[in-house]
């Protein structure tokens, strides 16, 4: 017997509902498995093609997880106390860098920087805040004993998750394919497909490009003699993926630092404009068009309305998940769209429609 409409959209609605209630209730719980979840779907292809080349799926999946492990073990010994240590340095020199601005401002605008002025004294609260509420934060989240658990749990579950995910992940897939509805079966794999390569495309693309441009801008940055290269580059390559953002934050605290540091010395000055600027050409003109594709990528307006609601909505992993999600709504409603645009509500009654609403005309 067939489902009518209205039940189908009640029952699909009570399981988006649950789906919704469970990420806003067990955010953080189910953390370790989010992240699990997305590795093995990052590393998919990779487990593919190693099979491609005669492994097997066993062996495939552990060479992947030795390499990954590997790799994770050298950036914990070697990059991530440097961008610790660095990001501590930062925060502590905020102080100094407002107070260097406050005296570069005062003799430029002397009557806008004036002792008892709001600016200024809002520039000196601005500096011991940083130093003071930034301090604090970095030691807070690496010396509270709920951090430190967390971290615990990511570090041990998330491999453990992601391993075997990778190993049963084309069993899953064909698993979740014979328990679809046979009647909308069809449909459904059409759009999971275009879902899956806009994901695909976007997340391992961007990936690659994020990667790509934070070693760059950190290794160039700190080639120039940038103080805080590696923290700047990070950050740059990390906030990469809204495009044009990376860049213009990155840039502007690069270049702020550099007014700091190097004041006075225009050369090193244009070198850290410069990098960004190749940077930015670097990144629009070769690595997003070869890895990305110009048809696939989110707007920037989406992307930053999608990590904004689902980040206030259901906290850090929300902000995991709104990416995907968002790329899927996006293709969702571009098939909504055609199918509007094919439809009789687009195009209105045709001649044979009108004809017949109004019958023949009488005979006699």
């Amino acid at each position: 017997m067939k489902v009518p409409v209205g039940r189908q959209l009640q029952i699909w609605g009570a399981v988006a509902l649950l789906l919704i209630l469970t990420l806003w209730q067990l955010g953080n719980v189910i953390l370790p498995f989010v992240l699990g979840m997305a590795t093995a779907y990052f590393l998919d292809p990779v487990a593919d093609r190693l099979e491609q080349w005669g492994m097997s799926r066993v062996w495939a999946t552990v060479t992947i997880s030795v390499a990954a492990l590997l790799l994770f073990a050298l950036a914990m010994l070697l990059v991530v106390p440097l961008l610790i240590q660095q990001t501590q340095m930062l925060i502590a020199t905020a102080p100094e860098f407002t107070e260097r601005t406050v005296h570069v401002l005062t003799e430029r605008f002397p009557s806008l920087m004036d002792a008892e002025s709001t600016v200024r004294q809002s520039l000196n609260q601005l500096g011991q805040a940083i130093s003071s509420r930034g301090g604090e934060l970095v030691n807070a989240v690496l010396g509270s004993a709920a951090s430190v658990i967390n971290i615990v749990m990511i570090i041990v579950i998330v491999p453990v998750v992601a391993f075997y995910m990778l190993l049963d992940w084309d069993p899953m897939i064909a698993r979740i394919n014979q328990l679809l509805p046979r009647e909308h079966a069809p449909v459904i794999r059409e759009v999971a497909h275009d879902i899956d390569r806009t994901v695909a495309s976007f997340i391992r693309g961007m990936g690659g490009v994020c990667l790509t441009m934070g070693l760059f801008y950190a290794i160039t940055l700190m080639l120039v003699g940038l103080q805080f290269g590696l923290v700047v580059g990070a950050f740059a390559g990390l906030v990469t993926f809204i495009p044009y953002v990376g860049a213009l934050l990155g840039g502007a605290l690069a270049i702020g630092l550099a007014l700091f540091q190097f004041w006075g010395d225009w050369v090193s000055i244009g070198l850290v404009a410069a990098v960004f600027v190749t940077g930015q050409m670097l990144e629009g003109n070769v690595l997003t068009p070869r890895l990305v594709g110009r048809s696939v990528g989110l707007h920037p307006v989406w992307l930053l309305l999608a990590l904004s609601v689902f980040g206030a909505l259901f906290g850090f992993v929300g902000m995991l998940v709104a990416v995907p999600i968002s790329a899927a709504f996006g293709v969702i409603i571009r098939r909504a769209i055609r199918v509007y645009l094919d439809s009789a509500l687009y195009h209105g009654p045709t001649a044979a429609d009108a004809e017949s609403s109004h019958g023949r005309p009488d005979e006699s």
